[in-house]
This record gives structure tokens, sequence and C-alpha cells, in this order.
């Protein structure tokens, strides 16, 4: 079997409501680059990448050309031809060739009539834990979804508790004074004291701050404090001086980076993300070396559609180290680009167990999704739209009010 063509389409498909970070936004839809690989055997695999627009599309299709007829086995020949470690340090390729991967699984999945999880060992579990993860959000357009109070998040998530089933609760902070945001995190727990919680200012919090927030919630049930501040070094200092378990996705994004949190114990659990460490099978083999020197691990959420998470849940699902709830944004969604979008019931969604990915491309919902993004074109992700001068600071020192 041979790769005949490499294309890529940019979506922006609509959330509930722009969702607020310690960066500043996403404005109202997420922006993906979807990646179809065809081959001389008609069958056809996706992936998918964040972001880019017209940039991303353009990478493809010159990195495509590196791919004519490559064998879509030939996974670990095509991880040098894309991202040789040296090479591509002049244009980091790493998410392109994680795309490139899901699809080239999504192929030899239907090839041979198996789904991707078989491929990989098989699963040890039949579907996968999901926290609520909770934003701030600025009002959609027509005026409703507005979430900018305690009160506000606690009703949101009460109603996603109900709806979905969550039993795990992440707050995403990093955007109000964290005395504001630890108000609302207690709230949390107040509300749901049967279920476990976990914060992310995003590295938006100086050192004293975030120490003092941690004792602050040290009698809680937390999961973990995931990245309070920026640097391996404060997470060790952090832990130290609170007691709880610190976690990143931030600053131990690659193996090297991962060598050096083996040797200095900062985070005591790493997020990984099937698009930032470049693929299914690079996050199993972290995951390996996390197991290996007592590093627990949980699945990190960069703004899937539901090509990139049907590749979340495939590596969840073979990957016994997976204690923690998995991080998804897919539920703050109001479309997808697949024909039959995946449903969370008590808190979980299944896995997939189709051929390749088990998801199959809606050619309408892709058009649709593509010409919004043709209308409306990309967004500032580090930006707030009712902020036009803000830009952010880390450790931030300007709050939103």
């Amino acid at each position: 079997m041979k790769i005949t063509a490499v294309t890529a389409t940019t979506v922006s498909v609509p959330l509930q409501a722009p969702i607020r970070h310690a960066n500043g936004a996403h404005w109202g839809r997420f922006i993906r680059t979807l990646v179809r690989v065809d081959t001389d055997e008609g069958i056809t695999g996706w992936g998918e990448l964040g972001g880019g627009g017209e940039s991303a599309e353009q990478a493809i299709g010159h990195i495509g050309d590196y791919l004519l007829g490559h064998d879509p086995f030939r996974l670990e020949q095509m991880r040098f031809k894309i991202a040789n470690p040296t090479a591509s340090l002049y244009n980091n390729r790493t998410q392109i060739h994680a795309a490139l991967e899901f699809a080239c699984l999504d192929i030899i999945g239907r090839y041979l009539g198996q789904p991707v999880h078989a491929l990989l060992g098989g699963k040890v579990r039949d579907a996968i834990d999901f926290a609520s993860y909770l934003f701030f959000r600025h009002p959609a357009a027509d005026g409703s979804g507005a979430i900018s109070s305690t009160d506000d998040l606690v009703t949101y998530a009460q109603d996603q508790k109900n709806r979905l089933g969550f039993s795990t609760h992440k707050l995403k902070g990093g955007v109000f004074h964290p005395d504001s945001e630890l108000e609302t995190y207690r709230a949390l727990a107040d509300a749901f004291p049967s279920d476990s919680l976990r914060y992310d200012p995003n590295c938006a919090l100086s050192i004293d701050q975030a120490i003092r927030f941690g004792r602050a919630i040290s009698d809680l049930n937390n999961d973990y404090f995931e990245d309070p501040s920026f640097g391996l070094e404060a997470l060790a200092h952090i832990r130290d001086k609170t007691g709880l378990l610190t976690a990143t996705n931030t600053v131990v994004v690659d193996f090297e980076q991962l060598s050096q949190n083996v040797m200095r114990r900062a985070s005591d659990v790493v997020l990984l993300d099937t698009t930032f460490w470049g693929g299914i099978r690079a996050c199993i083999k972290a995951a390996g070396v996390c197991d290996t020197m007592g590093i627990q691990i949980s699945l990190h959420s960069s703004g899937e559609l539901g090509i990139q998470l049907a590749s979340m849940l495939h590596f969840a699902a073979v990957t016994p180290e997976l204690t923690f709830a998995a991080d998804a944004h897919y539920h703050h969604l109001e479309s997808d680009v697949i024909s039959k979008p995946f449903s969370y019931h008590e808190g979980k969604i299944d896995v997939p167990d189709g051929p390749g990915l088990g998801v199959e491309v809606n050619a309408d919902k892709l058009e649709e999704h593509a010409e919004q993004y043709r209308e409306l074109g990309g967004y500032r992700y580090d930006r707030d739209p009712a902020r036009p001068d803000w830009f952010p600071l880390v450790p931030n020192q300007d709050w939103a009010q």
C-alpha cells in the first residue's frame, strides 16, 4: 500500500460560548485543521491538529510531498521523515506528525478490519472517565452562556453533572484574582462533597500565591494542583510547601523534559497529549517511562474535535497507568465533523470499536465548518476579546474584573 495524497482542511466549529483562560480566550469557536491521507488501495485515513489556518494547510501540503509513495504501515520510518529531532528544530513538526500518525493508524486499522486499540496491544477498559472541565465564559452572541461568578459556575457544574454524570471537576482558572477563584473552587467542593477536584490556572500564579492557594485547598479532595506556576523548579517548591501533588502539561511535553522530571521529580503527574507529544505511540512510550519511574499520568485536552478525541480514547483504552479522569473540551462544542458525535454517560465516553479510529467524517459537516472558517477566519488565542489592550504575563498581575 502506498500513500497517494495528503490534504488539509481548516474548520471553525462553534462553542456554546467563548471560554476564558489565563492567556486569553477561545472566541466562541475552535479552529482545527483536519488531515486526509489517501492510498492507492482506496483506503482513506483522517488526522487532526489544532488551529493554524492557511499556514497549517500549507505546511501539511508541503510535508505531504515527503510521504507520496510511502507505506502507511511504516510508522517509525515516517516519524523520521517528518519529525527528525534535529532536522525539525527549524520548524517544529511534532503536531503535524501526530495528525499524520492518526491518519496512518486509521488506514492500517481499516485495512485490517481492526480498531486502533487492537493494533496497540488491546484495550484494558471499554469506557474512559472524563472531568467536567469548567471555564469562566463570555456571553455567546445571543447573550446566553456567560459564567462570570461563583454562583454561575457552580450552577453550570451542577447542570453538567446532572446531564453528563461527571464526578471529577476541573476548574480552569488564572482569569480572576486567585482569592476570587479560591472562593469558587471551595464552593465547588461544598457543592460536590463526594467528587474529586483539580485546579489549573495555566501558570498564572506567582509562587507565593500558588503556595497560599495550595495550602488553602489542602483539606479538599484534590486530584492534583496543575501548573499553578511556570517551571519544574517552581512545581517542586510548591509541592514541598503545600503537600499537594503537582501536575503539568506545559513544562513536560517531550522526552527530554520528561527525563529532567524523572531526575528532579518536580511534577508528580504528567498530562500526556496525543498531539503535543507527536502521536498515540509517543504517548504510550511516555506512559511506560512514567510508570517505570513512579510518575502518574493524566490526559490533556487541546481543544479536540471527534477525530482527535478518538485518538485520545484509543490511547486511554490501552494504557493501564491512566487512573485519573481525562480532560476534554468536547462537551463545550455545538457541532462536530464526524457522522456520529461521541456522547457521555455517567461521565464516561465509550471507546470506539470500529475499524481504524472508529469514526467517519461527515462530508457535509466538513464543508459547513470549512466555509465557516473561510467566513470568520481565525482568532487570537492569547488575547481576550473583552480586554483588547491586555496581554498575559507569567505570573500574571492584571486580573479580569
